[in-house]
């Protein structure tokens, strides 16, 4: 009589979580969004758990509650801590620039201002008038036309 040996499928579960963080670090890394490196975290803990004589759907339990407990209470404190900010670019990069008007603002009708080559149409937020060869600040840009203030 052939005697085929039951496998100890338990004996196997913390190569199983090993390979839950790995795939999660991997993943983390690819997209640097700060979200499966929480699972990878719980992944880890879980390859310790997984030693203990603990039924695999606990473990799975505790494996999501513990995950989801990571992302929604620490990563925003590990967003501020590094800090990641968003780069003005192309047209945003001009929020906060100086400018001079080419033509004046008046209540119901754009100037217009020339910034680096480009004429741009310009209004004010507050519907107010702005003589031509005045220095404005651009503070939004709303479709194609920058939003003024005469400071």
């Amino acid at each position: 009589m052939l005697l085929i040996p039951v496998l100890d499928w338990q004996r196997y579960l913390p190569w199983f979580w090993l390979g839950v963080m790995i795939l999660c670090s991997v993943v983390e890394a690819l997209t640097m969004t700060l979200t499966t490196v929480w699972f990878a975290a719980a992944a880890l803990v879980m390859i310790f758990v997984a030693m203990l004589p603990v039924p695999l759907p606990a473990q799975l339990l505790l494996f999501v509650l513990l995950s989801v407990l990571l992302l929604i209470f620490t990563r925003p404190f590990a967003l501020k801590f590094l800090n990641i900010k968003k780069t003005a670019t192309n047209s945003d990069a001009l929020i906060g620039t100086r400018c001079r008007l080419s033509t004046a603002v008046t209540p119901g009708e754009k100037g217009t201002v020339r910034l680096k080559g480009v004429e741009w149409s310009v209004a004010t937020a507050d519907g107010s008038l702005l003589e031509a060869g005045r220095d404005c600040v651009i503070k939004e840009i709303q479709g194609n036309t920058l939003i003024v203030s005469g400071e």
